[in-house]
């Protein structure tokens, strides 16, 4: 209660201490649909033409200067393929607000494909820290090679600095050493909890949708909680508020639809009221792969070709107020189901929320909120090695979300961010470890968090000082989170970084690490009845109260630009995961007053444990008219104590490289060609020793083992991580040609090969019959896709 009441006294303070100046503010929005153009730059010119502020907008498109003296001015923007904007300002009293927006308009003679950008923009490189941190849009997500001739957002992750995929099918995402469960993905403020289908090359995102996607790989700002290792923030568009439009594309592998437009009426040229805009994929590749990919388990007489299923819907309603305020209200529902000889698995997930702008008319202060709600339930089921019966994994998670985001925008592009966040959620899960003991768990959980960032901006530095509080109420747990963000700007190319701070979460996976690759990734809330004492890697002994995670980051590192075209970043990074919680494979009895003497090592569910995990990433960067490149290497080592081993977890890859490179040919510049290649050094994986027949002793001390083996062999487990899998590499090629159709149609074919040079990678081996599943052969395609 004290930390609420302090946060209220911070937000009225800075209320009375920022209205007593002169602020500019307003939208920029694009005139041909009425979107947001975030990340473009807002210049505040004296009347002698020399510069006197400016802003850069955010996500919503919104600018805002302060602290502007008494005088003429004139506002200026100049956004790329856009008619430059000027409007004079005349400010003439000491204190007030004055609202500017901008609907800019495309230039008729510029292509809108000609330059395309993966990266931050340049013009946020000096007045932004951007450590750790990669933004893309739609147009960024769409230079990457597709598979089956369908762009995903889960292919700009996969070329990400410091991301290890785990391959084509079943594919998860381990960021500078966490885990998946370690990863926050966000979707309008909304906590996403499965993101990618079972086969790999696609999330559940729709890439048409995608305005804005932050990737932020460690050292974080104190806006974001909840996770100990990466946030993944994506931002969907509204729909067209200007008239109805969509886009139709099929392809072998999914055939999906986008349709949007104005609710109410479009008069004079202004906008509707609101817009609507609704998207849906459906998988065809379960119903196409057996004749068009042959190859893919051909020797599998129940599953031939690819058993992979899935659904996704999405649906947003925009309303939009005065001032630039808005109102949006949406939901989504996933399916998704693959059906394997050695496994089943499936799971679906739904949700919806509401989320607000408010741009107050008397108030400097820029507000966000979001209330939320969604649930996420996953079963996998296996047969039981020497039996006909199956093993079954269970787990589910619902919960809601309600936050409130408020900004200051200071003069020379200095800010002041705090907000406040209240979420509850139940999980349930049911499993089995290596000992076939049963594990399972309910829970309710409610957290609270608030923050506050501040960001100070001058020529050569820019300081971002933050701090988290974030309470975890069932556990009666607060956690204090100071972070850290610098930059010095040595010179107009080269720029050094640091970043730091502590992180926490309550989430823990349900998965087991004796699979050789995971395809079961269920969740749970942290345990509490975990062991009395535990021993950390560095030897020191302490006794921990529940099963929170927690880590520390240290990131440094340095931007070069060697020409406008040719850039480098260089960061290395160290986290140490102070705590962690993990299914014990230990366990051997239950936990039970019949067990009182037993270590708690052998008894309780979950273990804690540590780790830490260090590298380094270098991405090289070259943006031209025509060619783009983009190459990443990675360098990284990833280790866990459990209080008596140090071992390699199933995600500790020790080297990682990312190539991709597109061109653009014609003289419009409508044909193009991309291709990608990845290269990851194997995994570690526990192997198998060999087998032996599990004897029951029915007969007692009589029993004749020679006589009365069963069918049921059991396994014996090599060390711990202790193998490689073989390395991955794949080579993805992908053409496009697009045709411009009247009424400013468009008509695009996709071409794409997978795996073009038939590389088997490995996917998945079943302990009980040491049958090998490989990753996905070559894979052709063709896409046709008509945007109207």
């Amino acid at each position: 209660m004290k930390l609420l009441k302090s946060l209220f006294a911070v937000l009225l303070l800075s209320q009375v201490a920022y209205s007593q100046d002169f602020t500019i503010r307003g939208f920029l929005t694009n005139a041909e649909d009425g979107e947001p153009m975030p990340f473009e730059k807002v210049k505040l010119l004296k009347a002698d033409g020399s510069g006197s502020g400016g802003a850069i907008t955010d996500v919503n498109g919104f600018y805002q200067i302060g602290k502007v003296s008494k005088g003429d001015y004139t506002l200026k923007v100049e956004a790329y393929s856009f008619e430059a904007q000027s409007k004079s300002i005349s400010v003439t009293v000491a204190k007030g607000i004055k609202d500017v927006n901008f609907e800019l308009k495309k230039q008729s003679d510029v292509i809108d494909i000609e330059e395309m950008s993966v990266s931050a923009d340049s013009k946020r490189k000096t007045t932004q820290v951007l450590i750790s941190e990669i933004r893309l849009d739609k147009k960024g997500l769409e230079r990457i090679p597709s598979v089956g001739g369908e762009n995903d957002i889960v292919s700009a992750f996969g070329v990400t600095p410091g991301v290890v995929t785990t391959g084509d099918q079943g594919g998860q995402i381990y960021v500078r050493g966490g885990t998946p469960i370690q990863n926050k993905i966000l979707l309008d403020g909304m906590t996403i909890y499965n993101p990618f289908h079972s086969i790999g090359f696609f999330s559940i995102f729709e890439t048409e949708l995608v305005q804005n996607a932050s990737i932020f790989t460690g050292g974080f700002d104190g806006q974001y909680g909840g996770r100990i290792s990466s946030i993944m923030d994506i931002t969907y568009r509204d729909g067209n508020k200007k008239k109805f439009g969509g886009k139709i594309s099929a392809s072998p592998f999914i055939a999906k639809a986008v349709l949007e437009g104005p609710l109410g009426s479009v008069k004079d040229g202004k906008d509707a009221i609101g817009s609507y805009v609704v998207s849906a994929k459906h998988s065809l590749i379960d119903y196409t792969s057996q004749s068009l990919y042959p190859r893919i388990n051909e020797n599998d007489t129940l599953n031939k070709g690819m058993p992979f299923n899935f659904t996704d819907l999405y649906g947003k309603l925009t309303f939009k107020g005065k001032g630039g305020s808005k109102f949006s209200a949406f939901g989504f529902h996933n399916r998704d189901r693959v059906n394997y000889t050695q496994a089943d698995i499936n799971w679906n997930q739904s949700g919806g929320g509401i989320n607000f702008v408010l741009v107050p008319t008397s108030s400097p202060i820029f507000v966000k909120g979001h209330v939320n709600g969604s649930n996420f339930a996953t079963q996998f089921n296996e047969p039981i090695t020497g039996s006909n019966d199956t093993t079954s994994r269970f787990s589910s998670i619902g919960g809601f979300d309600l936050g409130f985001d408020f900004s200051l925008f200071l003069k020379n592009e200095s800010q002041f961010n705090y907000g406040i966040n209240l979420a509850g959620f139940n999980t349930k899960f049911e499993t089995y470890n290596a000992a076939k003991q049963k594990i399972e768990a309910t829970n309710f959980s409610t957290e609270i968090g608030v923050y506050f960032s501040y960001k100070y901006v001058t020529t050569r530095f820019v300081v971002q000082p933050s701090f988290r509080a974030q309470l975890y109420a069932a556990l009666g747990t607060i956690s204090p989170e100071p972070r850290l963000r610098i930059k010095f700007n040595a010179n107009e190319k080269l720029r050094f970084k640091v970043s730091g701070g502590r992180f926490s979460q309550n989430f823990t996976s349900a998965s087991s690490d004796k699979d050789v690759v995971n395809l079961f990734n269920g969740i749970l809330s942290a345990p509490s009845n975990v062991q009395e004492t535990f021993v950390t890697l560095f030897q020191n002994e302490k006794e921990p109260k529940n099963g929170l995670q927690y880590a520390w980051h240290a990131i440094g590192g340095f931007e070069l630009d060697f020409t406008k075209k040719l850039s480098m970043n260089v960061e290395g990074y160290y986290k140490y995961f102070s705590q962690l919680s993990n299914i014990n494979q230990n366990k051997k009895y239950p936990d039970d007053a019949a067990n009182i003497q037993q270590p708690d090592i052998f008894k309780k569910d979950f273990i804690l444990e540590n780790g830490e995990s260090f590298g380094a990433d270098v991405l090289l960067k070259y943006s031209g008219k025509r060619l783009y490149l983009w190459g990443v290497y990675s360098i990284g080592k990833s280790t866990r104590w459990d209080g008596d081993t140090t071992y390699a977890p199933v995600f500790d890859r020790r080297h990682n490289v990312n190539l991709v490179g597109t061109y653009l040919f014609g003289k419009k510049k409508t044909l193009e060609v991309s291709v990608r290649w990845n290269f990851g050094s194997g995994l570690p994986f526990t192997p198998t020793a060999g087998f032996y027949e599990s004897e029951t002793f029915t007969g007692g001390i009589t029993t004749d083992p020679t006589t009365t083996n069963g069918d049921n062999p059991a396994i014996i487990y090599g060390d711990f991580n202790s193998s490689r899998l073989p390395t991955y590499h794949r080579l993805d090629l992908t053409v496009k040609k697009k045709f411009i159709l009247k009424n400013k149609m468009e008509l695009e074919a996709v071409g794409s090969v997978t795996n073009l040079y038939d590389r088997k990678n490995i996917f998945y081996v079943n302990r009980a019959t040491n049958e090998t599943i490989y990753q996905f052969p070559i894979l052709p395609s063709f896409g046709l896709s008509w945007k109207f």
